[in-house]
């Protein structure tokens, strides 16, 4: 009976170990066969080749800072009191325009002081000159000495030297009497009211801003390659993104026809510093925007785009391709279907395509799907999308 017992337990302890292996062996298999399944799983992506397009660039731009190189006070040139204002703000001016009459009551009196003084001085020159003609006279009869006709030669020199003065002293009075009127320093119009009428200024005190904002500057650096895609006196345009941006910090008059939201700014290439002819790794570009509809001031404007009117040939990629915020990275697929990721230099876009400047060469195939979770090493299956089926 116990050698039954011992025989059975003995088939049922052999039966067990050969389950436990065969069950080990297929776990083996198993993890061998998902292994070889991830080794060779792809990823299905679509794609796009890097080629050449004819581009019409547009630049984003978060702020430009628009200048204008026409603005500048109306100076009180003398103490006075402002007696008058002939404009007001906003008011339409030209250079010279008299735009305020101060009132200093000392130069009336001096005026009056002077005009005496040179009736005096007169008077002597006319006696010194008579008393002169009479010693020549004498000293042609030799009925004179040699010092008595100095003398009355000197004083008749020191009467016409007085003279001058006092006419000298009188002109100086009337250039001062005329700056008691204020003019504009150049053409604009009336920006900003410092002093108003009966405030006391002294010599030097700016009365009021005068400004020109009919045409404004701005500059963007650039690095030498795309400065080169532009030329003195070609024309972009402007357009503005952000419904805030024209709000105005110096209240000044809008032109007629103007479109307000809608306006596109026409912008020129006024000057790129160095110029191209010169070696340099980066240059600044400076607009000149054509801002008659009277939308604009000098201030800072946020969300612009800068379209260029005319294409250029570059080598491009879809936006949707580069994988980061900062524009740097794409994902490429290699030539054994692998991916591969690489950083890139861009340049301008049209808000489909970008200019691609380095990092990749024409016919690379980049990845224009999701890219979120992609990792150099995947392997990937591509479709081509758009104008590259």
């Amino acid at each position: 009976m116990k050698r039954l017992y011992f025989i059975g337990m003995i088939i049922i302890l052999t039966f067990s170990v050969a389950l436990i292996g065969y069950g080990a062996y297929l776990n083996k298999t198993d993890e061998g066969q998902i292994e070889m399944r991830m080794q060779n799983r792809t990823i299905p992506l679509q794609g796009a080749t890097a080629k050449f397009r004819n581009l019409q660039p547009v630049f984003v731009l978060d702020t430009i800072n628009l200048t204008s190189e026409e603005m500048a006070d109306a100076v009180a040139l003398i103490d006075g009191r402002i007696e008058n204002a002939f404009i007001s703000k906003n008011s339409a001016v030209s250079k010279g325009q008299i735009l305020f009459e101060l009132v200093n009551e000392d130069i009336p009196l001096k005026i009056q002081q002077a005009e005496s003084a040179i009736a005096r001085a007169e008077a002597q020159v006319l006696q010194s000159k008579n008393s002169f003609a009479r010693y020549e006279r004498l000293k042609e009869k030799n009925a004179t000495s040699l010092e008595k006709y100095d003398e009355a030669k000197l004083n008749f020199e020191a009467a016409q030297a007085n003279l001058r003065e006092a006419q000298a002293q009188k002109a100086q009075l009337l250039v001062q009497d005329s700056r008691q009127q204020v003019t504009a320093p150049i053409d604009g119009e009336i920006l900003i009211l410092y002093k108003q009428i009966g405030a006391f200024v002294t010599a030097g005190t700016p009365i009021a801003l005068v400004g020109n904002f009919s045409t404004l500057n701005f500059s963007l650096p650039v690095e030498d390659i795309q400065a080169k895609e532009f030329s003195v006196g070609e024309r972009l345009e402007l357009n503005f993104t952000n419904s805030r941006a024209f709000q105005k910090a110096y209240d000044t008059e809008y032109g007629a026809g103007n479109l307000g939201k809608a306006q596109t700014f026409p912008v020129y290439v006024r000057e790129i510093i160095p110029n191209l002819n010169q070696a340099a790794a980066m240059r600044k570009i400076i607009f000149e925007i054509d801002n008659r509809a009277g939308i604009l001031e000098q201030q800072t404007y946020n969300g612009v785009e800068l379209i260029r009117n005319s294409k250029h040939n570059a080598l491009t990629i879809p936006l949707s391709a580069l994988s980061d915020t900062n524009r740097k990275f794409v994902f490429v697929v290699k030539g054994d279907n692998n991916l591969e990721r690489r950083e890139v230099k861009v340049g301008a876009d049209d808000g489909e395509f970008i200019e691609i400047l380095a990092g990749l060469h024409e016919g690379e195939i980049v990845v224009t799907s999701a890219t979120k979770g992609l990792e150099t090493g995947m392997k990937v299956t591509i479709t081509l999308i758009g104008d590259e089926k």
